[in-house]
């Protein structure tokens, strides 16, 4: 009864609040909240309807917007169910003091999965969003996961980060203060930096604005708990489903990108020339034909 009356508060949301129209992006993605049991509120962009292809769940980055992936919703709702998610604590979801850690936005994620009634999905995160499926499937296992997409990011190895990624660790550590000091400044920067070509169908500053709904300690304690508190790395040999790791070549962590790949069964790597770190936005051609790929040997088991 209590994922019934979810379901039903959900789609009175969709109905109610329609579609929307950030950046690019069609008219008929539906925009609508999910009530977890914790009370906090999920925002959900939401396209396509359920047959019987697996959903595809696209996962956003650090305090990024369910509506980068507009173009992927788009492309891949003609014969699926597509559902994108602000994260919890992320643009215009719930903004809670607990659980903003990758194990709880996983949890969320099932309550999600289980209120919408989907039972076989395409999980798809970047970059923060890869920490949150790795926890899923630590968590969970990968019954009702019909694949996944890792977007330019590995999973994090915990403490050991720190010495594995040494260079990119300091920079990390280095750029705390600004982030403290001047967090307005420090998401612009951000933003114009996970993208290395113009976009004028985007809009940059309905992106930045999103990025800035997080608040400031929220976001440091998801930083800290996304990349250095726990390694996830042992749970890449418990994935047994058509998997793809897709990076930007210019990705300061390839290598590490290469190797999370190597360690996953049958994984399918892709290196996207020319693209940034939000490379389904910078090369969305691209990023389309790798999942599509992936897609199609999902059909064919």
């Amino acid at each position: 009864m209590k994922h019934a009356l979810s379901r039903i508060f959900l789609i009175i949301a969709l109905l109610t609040l329609g579609s929307i129209s950030q950046g690019a992006g069609s008219s008929d993605i539906r925009e609508g909240m999910a009530a977890l049991t914790d009370h906090t509120q999920i925002h959900l962009l939401e396209a396509g309807r359920p047959t019987a292809a697996p959903a595809l769940v696209f996962i956003p980055g650090w305090t990024m917007p369910a509506f980068l992936w507009n173009q992927q919703i788009d492309r891949f709702s003609n014969d699926r169910l597509v559902i994108a998610l602000d994260s919890r604590s992320q643009g215009d979801s719930s903004k809670t003091d607990w659980g903003n850690t990758p194990e709880q936005r996983a949890k969320d994620l099932r309550e999600i999965l289980s209120t919408l009634h989907i039972s076989h999905a395409v999980l798809i995160g970047w970059s923060q969003g890869v920490q949150d499926v790795a926890a899923y499937i630590q968590q969970f296992g990968t019954e009702g996961v019909a694949g996944l997409v890792f977007v330019d990011s590995p999973v994090s190895a915990g403490p050991s980060e720190i010495d594995e990624n040494r260079e990119e660790s300091q920079q990390f550590f280095s750029r705390i203060a600004l982030y403290v000091n001047h967090p307005a400044e420090y998401c612009e920067g951000m933003v114009h930096w996970i993208l290395k070509k113009p976009h004028p169908e985007l809009n940059l500053q309905a992106v930045i604005a999103h990025s800035q709904k997080t608040p400031v300690t929220t976001g440091l304690t998801m930083l800290i708990m996304d990349m250095y508190a726990i390694d996830r790395r042992p749970v890449l040999a418990k994935i047994d489903k058509p998997t793809l790791v897709i990076a930007s070549a210019e990705s300061p962590l390839l290598k590490a990108q290469q190797e999370m790949a190597s360690a996953i069964v049958g994984a399918q790597f892709v290196a996207v020339k020319g693209a940034g770190h939000a490379l389904f936005v910078d090369d969305p051609q691209a990023f389309n034909e790798s999942l599509e790929h992936l897609l199609k040997s999902i059909s064919a088991k």
